[in-house]
């Protein structure tokens, strides 16, 4: 092959590879657009779906099936956020495991034998579970808090689970210092 064959032949693989990306992005915009339809509609193919089983009697309304079928549409706005807010979370773990936390306390507080040990056992968890949001060691925290206690009680916002570790770097330059 001269080298024109092989420039038209290039020039053909070419305009094929752009064609097959002109023809994916078309497929895309109309996938979009049909997305943003259905939104408008509020309709999903699913959705009617549903409510038809109740409409053509095809179902029980008091099954357990049909309970669950009946739940679906009433609440399909907040099933299905997800599909049309872009990184909402397919799960409900961080909360989950936040409720943990408290009912594991409320569990373990039945055991406090006065009023004032079940506000210190409520403290503590306090403590513990925002030592824990915001990323620092519970055990350490609270050992400073103990190590520095005149100092907590002069500036108690500077010993914060989420700033007390510049707190103690201050303290540290500061009896290098004198």
């Amino acid at each position: 092959m001269g080298t024109s064959a092989l420039e038209a032949f290039d020039f053909t693989a070419w305009i094929f590879r752009v064609t097959a990306s002109t023809l994916c992005l078309m497929r895309i915009i109309l996938l979009v657009k049909s997305m943003s339809l259905t939104r408008r509609a509020n309709v999903s193919p699913t959705h009617l779906w549903l409510t038809a089983q109740f409409a053509e009697k095809k179902l029980e309304p008091n099954s357990g099936l049909g309970v669950a079928i009946w739940y679906l549409p009433k609440h399909w706005e907040r099933l299905t956020i997800f599909l049309r807010q872009m990184g909402a979370p397919l799960d409900n773990n961080i909360c989950e495991r936040a409720l943990k936390k408290a009912i594991l306390h409320r569990k373990n507080s039945l055991f406090y034998n006065t009023q004032n040990a079940a506000r210190v056992g409520d403290l503590f968890m306090s403590l513990i579970h925002t030592c824990e949001l915001c990323g620092a060691n519970p055990f350490d925290y609270l050992n400073q808090l103990q190590k520095h206690t005149a100092d907590l009680t002069r500036a108690p916002s500077r010993w914060m689970p989420w700033n007390y570790r510049t707190t103690l770097g201050r303290s540290v330059l500061s009896l290098d210092s004198g």
